[in-house]
């Protein structure tokens, strides 16, 4: 087994500790948890981890038992165990916690374009889109880094897809954004009207479907607790 923390303590507090609390296995977890299967898709939740580290972290989670793998032909996917299954109220626990007591308090180290980009695209709300066309978004992010300034948001038969490279579709909605801007819209710290406001954001389209991308883009699974505290700590 690799090498992992050991407390040196019964405690199955400390015994937990010692498989779940390496640095980046509960992000390797949240993605497991959201759905990712695949090596590639894991990383894309996770692009600051090595790919060596990775494979390290789910060797170390399928040595536990929290993660089983399974090889089809070249084919590697990986999925999580009924042990690993019951963690999801854990990571959710976490999340909720630091949403209601942390909250993003971004420094320029925790703006990261591919991160909020795919996770817009996971938790896209594809049955609020129009069933009856393809429709194109398109995220200017000038402030972002080399390579992850435009992105395109293509959902289309019930499928949300993410590109990185025109698509070639003719566009229903531009979002011009600060990365810092989208991101706090993202997280619950901030809402649309207040970032449009300050022309933080200005989008471009139909009116119908300016008025429609909020609806559609969703928020977080953790923006409502976030958003619920800020409202609780404001001044009445």
């Amino acid at each position: 087994m690799g090498t992992v923390i050991d407390y040196g303590q019964f405690c199955t507090v400390a015994r937990g500790a010692e498989v779940l609390c390496d640095r980046w296995t509960p992000l390797v977890l949240r993605e497991l948890l959201c759905g990712s299967t695949h090596f590639n898709e894991i990383r894309r939740g996770v692009p600051r981890m090595s790919p060596s580290l990775l494979a390290k972290r789910l060797r170390t989670l399928e040595e536990f038992g929290v993660v089983r793998r399974t090889e089809r032909g070249r084919a590697t996917s990986y999925e999580l165990t009924a042990a690993g299954e019951e963690l999801r109220p854990v990571v959710l626990a976490l999340g909720h916690w630091g949403a209601r007591w942390i909250g993003s308090r971004l420094s320029p180290n925790h703006l990261d374009a591919g991160f909020l980009m795919w996770d817009i695209r996971r938790f896209a709300r594809v049955a609020e889109f129009p069933r009856d066309r393809r429709v194109v978004v398109h995220f200017r992010l000038p402030d972002a880094a080399d390579r992850e300034r435009e992105w395109w948001l293509v959902v289309e038969d019930g499928v949300a897809d993410l590109c990185r490279d025109d698509p070639g579709h003719d566009l229903d909605v531009v979002v011009h954004s600060s990365l810092r801007a989208l991101t706090e819209v993202w997280t619950g710290d901030r809402t649309p009207e207040q970032v449009l406001l300050t022309r933080e954001v200005r989008l471009d389209g139909a009116p119908g479907d300016v008025r429609s991308v909020w609806a559609w883009l969703g928020t977080s699974g953790f923006a409502p607790t976030r958003a619920a505290a800020l409202r609780a700590a404001a001044p009445t």
